[in-house]
């Protein structure tokens, strides 16, 4: 599944400047977080302070948490990060204990936090209430590198498309064969109209002869307050 949302684009125009972001940023984390079916609320209440805090940390460049919009118990908390040791640090901190703590009695499943090298990152565009496209992409090994020449062709491409704010590609870093896609668009409308462009659909039918599992696309909404 080559495109997954974990905090590439967006949440790094919101954290930040985007020179700043293309500069300091190295290393990325999204975080998958699904609470009971009646818990949306107050799982996002618990991650936005888990947010708060953490951005007070060293090595932190961006911190963004987005809810899933057709499921609101469903959450990504997109990371970027100087390098792996703020991560690591991150990691094995406070603000990570005190959330485990919270969320204890409230998952549904174990969180997933998958670390990523950026694969094609790009400076970002300021969007209000933007909508979100989260995507897991997986190739098969052997087809490694076609499916990171795939994605860096998707990325420039739609970069330039109607509405679009932000469109990043990460690679993760124990399975080279997956990867995250992060973008924003400005609304619905231009995300749709996205789907049906001779570059998005070019890339499907690629991706259709190397994939090692189902095209996951996730839509989210911002949780910017």
């Amino acid at each position: 599944m080559l495109r997954i949302v974990a905090l590439a684009g967006l949440a790094m125009t919101l954290a930040g400047s985007p020179a700043a972001l293309a500069e300091d940023a190295t290393f990325y984390t999204v975080t998958y977080v699904e609470v009971g079916p009646v818990l949306g609320k107050v799982g996002a209440t618990a991650l936005k302070g888990y947010r708060d805090a953490s951005r007070k940390e060293n090595g932190v460049v961006a911190f963004e948490v987005f809810q899933r919009i057709d499921r609101p118990n469903q959450f990504a908390v997109l990371g970027a990060w100087t390098n792996q040791m703020a991560y690591d640090a991150h990691a094995a901190g406070d603000n990570v204990k005190k959330l485990n703590e919270k969320l204890a009695t409230m998952l549904v499943a174990p969180s997933d936090t998958r670390q990523h090298n950026a694969l094609s990152v790009a400076p970002q565009k300021n969007g209000k209430d933007p909508i979100v496209a989260i995507t897991h992409v997986d190739v098969i090994p052997p087809q490694k590198d076609n499916g990171v020449a795939a994605l860096k062709d998707l990325a420039d491409a739609s970069r330039k498309q109607s509405g679009n704010l932000s469109f990043d590609a990460w690679q993760q870093t124990n399975r080279p064969n997956h990867f995250t896609v992060v973008e924003a668009w400005n609304n619905r409308g231009a995300f749709d109209l996205h789907q049906m462009q001779k570059e998005t659909r070019d890339f499907r039918n690629k991706l259709g002869t190397m994939t090692g599992a189902l095209y996951d696309e996730r839509l989210y909404k911002w949780l910017n307050k």
